[in-house]
């Protein structure tokens, strides 16, 4: 059976109350988004069914997600734009840490069998090691047996409150890093200290790329990418097509426009024999200031909005 498995970040996938509106809670609190439309609607919908276009066109069997706010809103988005619970029958999600409720998830054409969160996890500090969480999902191939996931969105390069404005990278790579070995200690507590022959699969977006800084310092997740347990399927592309996000650049610290890989499937060693081709990467969502694809693109996406995303979403094939 051939599998497409991919991941994207949908940027923002959220749900709004309109709290303006004569609501009908009753309503609303029995059914949720099953309540009337008037009562809710999804954030920038226009802009959603370019992300929804750009998952229809890469159409994976199985897809990571990030950025989404909750499992009702994953449902609606679904039915509406998706082609409802017949083409993804299962999908998951667990709230997380984020203040802003933009959760991992993940979409499948089969079963969900195992689903654990690692949100309680501590650093050392005290607060929360995975700032969102580290999903773990097993799905189910039939005739194959199961694939575990571990879905992460990890801490962004944006600079806290307290820090240099322009050291974004180097203030927060600390905790990346320990989020990327966490991950690892994760695999290796279920599948033994060489995992490598396990089928499981760890992606998401890592906020994070490969290349050192001399400003800002090292990759915090070059330890678990070129993992030997792991393969970086776009690491198969020529690295002028691997980028995944572009980085409008920051005048005010003199950071020049970047195309970049943030976003990642690392299938174990195992599966990755099985995916014996190229990854595809859909870049028609993209906006038009992403200037190095030169491509079609969707019909109305704009220059900086409408668009599907500030990632592009990708997806490799496995012979299962």
């Amino acid at each position: 059976m051939r599998v497409r498995i991919g991941t994207f970040n949908v940027e923002n996938l959220f749900a709004r109350f309109r709290f303006n509106n004569d609501v009908n809670w009753k309503l609303a609190a029995k059914d949720g988004w099953t309540g009337e439309d008037l009562n809710f609607s999804i954030a920038e919908k226009d802009q959603k069914r370019y992300t929804a276009m750009a998952i229809r066109e890469l159409n994976p069997d199985i897809l990571a997600l990030q950025e989404v706010e909750g499992l009702s809103i994953l449902r609606r988005f679904r039915d509406n734009l998706l082609g409802g619970i017949e083409n993804y029958p299962y999908c998951a999600l667990i709230d997380g840490n984020d203040a802003r409720h933009i959760d991992v998830a993940i979409l499948s054409r089969f079963p969900i069998t195992h689903l654990r969160t690692w949100q309680h996890l501590r650093d050392p500090r005290g607060g929360p090691l995975f700032n969102r969480d580290c999903l773990e999902a097993d799905v189910h191939i039939p005739g194959f047996g199961p694939i575990t996931f571990y879905i992460n969105h990890f801490k962004s390069m944006a600079p806290p409150m307290d820090s240099a404005p322009c050291e974004g990278r180097r203030t927060t790579q600390p905790i990346r890093l320990l989020q990327a070995n966490t991950v690892m200690d994760l695999v290796r507590d279920r599948f033994g200290d060489d995992p490598a022959g396990a089928n499981f699969i760890v992606c998401g977006d890592f906020n994070d790329h490969l290349e050192e800084d001399a400003e800002q310092g090292p990759s915090a997740i070059r330890g678990l990418v070129q993992w030997g347990a792991v393969e970086n399927v776009l690491a198969r592309l020529p690295p002028s097509q691997r980028w995944t996000h572009f980085y409008r650049g920051n005048e005010r610290c003199h950071f020049p426009p970047a195309y970049r890989q943030l976003d990642y499937l690392l299938p174990s060693r195992a599966l990755a024999a099985r995916a014996q081709g190229l990854p595809i990467i859909e870049r028609r969502g993209q906006p038009g200031r992403a200037a190095l694809y030169a491509g079609p693109r969707f019909d109305g996406v704009g220059q900086d909005r409408p668009k599907a995303s500030d990632h592009c979403p990708f997806a490799i094939d496995f012979d299962l």
